[in-house]
């Protein structure tokens, strides 16, 4: 079982939950939530979930990738404009939060 934030994934039964509300993912909205809460913290490449996830090192674009996500962060109640649990590390990946990010606005002058 991986917790994290408020998200709880088990691989066993392949069954997710956002808080208390378990949430229906399709097969590919959970193994890309289990390739990026496995490694929590850490950011997973495109290429990387390609992989794991489509199980192929080839693509003709990466909006698969996109797509997917969208549906997943929409349903984890995750904003894509102001992520808290997926976000996006530019030319990088993707990575899955520890914590809620600390939004410049948030930040107490030093």
């Amino acid at each position: 079982m991986f917790v994290v934030q408020d998200v709880r994934l088990d691989p066993d039964t392949r069954r997710a939950w956002s808080g208390d509300v378990e949430v229906t993912l399709s097969r590919k909205e959970f193994d890309l939530l289990h390739a990026l809460i496995a490694r929590a913290g850490e950011v997973v490449t495109r290429e990387e979930l390609m992989r794991t996830v489509w199980e192929t090192t080839f693509w003709t674009s990466s909006k698969t990738i996109d797509v997917h996500l969208g549906w997943l962060r929409r349903k984890l109640g995750d904003d894509s404009r102001a992520p808290h649990l997926i976000t996006t590390v530019r030319g990088k990946g993707l990575r899955f939060e520890l914590a809620p990010p600390v939004r410049a606005e948030e930040r107490v002058p030093s």
